[in-house]
């Protein structure tokens, strides 16, 4: 008997998150047809978390094994969907990328990577209907599939650490950025005044001339 083959399947976080990368919320609903026509239904991942648990499940970033970027804490079935607590790892550089993408509202998707071991295509609607599922890996990814599913909150802050930590950082960063720009506009301007004002005063125009150019901010 052939291997199933490794599918995915996505859904929406906010830009929610905590400063230490802890999050959690829903990687999957069930009876909900996403994108592709397929529904997952309820017990179809019970199986494969009896098996390996959340420790046997990896948090990868865009579905790549060679690129691990934490750890799932905990993924439980629970009326609503498969629900899931994770961690980014910050002493890796990907995690801190995507700590400051989900701040700044850039990157909002999780999707799981999976086999389907049973399936039953329901001739009224066309869907795919998934039965037992093997999940092998939930990335952060860019795009969703499913959009009702999402990340809800980050994991519990104590009273000290702001659960929007993350998304400040990245406003603040982004006002940087502006203010860089800004700043680097606003030199080009002046350079170029200084240059008209230099070519009137050796057409005797003009008689302020005197600014060094190096004396400009970069």
């Amino acid at each position: 008997m052939a291997r199933p083959r490794l599918e995915t399947k996505r859904a929406p976080l906010p830009a929610v998150i905590r400063a230490d990368g802890a999050f959690e919320g829903y990687a999957s609903l069930f009876g909900l047809r996403d994108t592709c026509g397929d529904i997952v239904e309820r017990g179809a991942f019970a199986a494969s978390l009896q098996r390996s648990g959340a420790e046997g499940v990896k948090l990868l970033w865009q579905h790549r094994a060679e690129e691990p970027i934490g750890v799932w804490t905990e993924i439980v079935e629970d009326a609503r969907g498969l629900k899931v607590r994770g961690r980014l790892d910050l002493s890796v550089a990907r995690a801190r990328e995507a700590l400051s993408l989900i701040g700044a509202g850039a990157l909002d998707g999780l999707s799981i990577g999976f086999r389907t071991l049973r399936a039953a295509n329901d001739p009224k609607s066309g869907a795919r209907r998934l039965l037992e599922l093997d999940l092998i890996e939930i990335s952060i990814v860019t795009f969703p599939a499913l959009p009702q599913a999402r990340i809800g909150a980050a994991a519990a802050p104590s009273a000290a650490e702001p659960r929007d930590a993350a998304a400040a950082f990245a406003q603040k960063l982004a006002r940087l950025r502006m203010s860089s720009a800004a700043q680097s506009f606003e030199t080009k301007l002046r350079r170029a005044a200084l240059a008209l004002e230099r070519r009137s005063v050796r057409a005797g125009a003009h008689p302020r001339a005197t600014a060094d150019a190096s004396s400009l901010p970069v």
